[in-house]
């Protein structure tokens, strides 16, 4: 369904009982809903939880922002680097502000947030900007951006910044464009939960079908560069936190779960071996024990 947040359409998805408790899912860079696996959102709805999945802005199928046009993205990672202020044509927090316009669609006065990733940046802002709003946050595979934590390997680097070549036809453009996310997922995921290749196909094919905005993706990597201040903001996170990492996430090292942990007060650290940058069908379980366990804490 969609709901107007902050004046933007959001694509929303919601699963559990209306008298389960809240739990809004944040994701990922460039991912929509969907990449919160069904199995997944079956186990947190076992725990109680009522289930909010939403598309951000700009992704999947909520409004897009092309009239913004497409951002120069070494400019930006230039600009970063040199510790330059980088112009975004949307900001993370912007996107929190999308996420708590969702909670104000729903009718819902407080929720649990789990974020992913970029997704856990954005939960980084609502935690500090918006925390009223918060029972208990679930930082996932994400950091904190500080300028001391070990970035991805030369050998990811390459990978991200490749682009599926257009083939001759619609569906060798497909097949090329599938070629590059499976070859993606195969340096970021997880080492100790290995996808199996056909079911990773199916499963990106199915995204790829629902929507496509690599112009978007774009947008959303500038407004993680020009995001300068987060962390010096997240001692005022108050709300019960988890940081959840995978020993062998390449895209954002271990490091920067260790660095989130000492950032907000009172967080617990969760470091799973074996576990990267994706959401392995073994860690479901675990993982949505652990988010029911620091929902208690709430």
């Amino acid at each position: 369904m969609q709901v107007s947040a902050n004046g933007v359409h959001i694509e929303v998805d919601v699963c559990g009982p209306d008298s389960g408790e809240p739990l809004l899912m944040i994701m990922g860079l460039g991912m929509q809903l969907v990449a919160w696996p069904e199995g997944f959102v079956d186990e947190l709805v076992g725990h109680g939880f009522r289930v909010i999945r939403f598309d951000n802005r700009d992704i999947g199928l909520s409004q897009p922002f092309d009239d913004l046009g497409v951002p120069s993205v070494p400019l930006a990672a230039l600009l970063h680097t040199l510790r330059l202020p980088v112009k975004a044509p949307y900001q993370l927090a912007d996107l929190a502000r999308d996420a708590v316009g969702v909670l104000d669609a729903l009718g819902i006065a407080k929720a649990h947030v789990c974020g992913a990733s970029m997704g856990g940046m954005i939960a980084q802002h609502l935690g500090f900007a918006h925390a009223d709003r918060l029972k208990s946050l679930t930082l996932m595979m994400t950091s904190s951006g500080a300028r001391s934590l070990p970035r991805e390997s030369l050998k990811v680097r390459r990978v991200l910044m490749s682009r599926p070549r257009r083939g001759a036809t619609p569906e060798q453009t497909l097949d090329n464009i599938l070629d590059h996310f499976v070859r993606l997922y195969g340096v970021i995921g997880s080492p100790g939960y290995p996808s199996e290749p056909t079911q990773l196909r199916e499963r990106i094919a199915g995204g790829v079908r629902r929507s496509l905005r690599p112009q978007a993706v774009a947008r959303q990597i500038v407004a993680i560069a020009a995001d300068r201040h987060r962390a010096e903001r997240l001692p005022r996170i108050t709300a019960p936190t988890l940081v959840i990492h995978g020993e062998g996430d390449a895209l954002i090292p271990v490091a920067a779960a260790h660095d989130l942990a000492r950032r907000i007060p009172g967080a617990r650290l969760e470091v799973i071996p074996g576990w990267g940058h994706d959401l392995p069908e073994a860690l479901w379980p675990q993982l949505a024990a652990e988010i029911a366990a620091i929902a208690k804490r709430a």
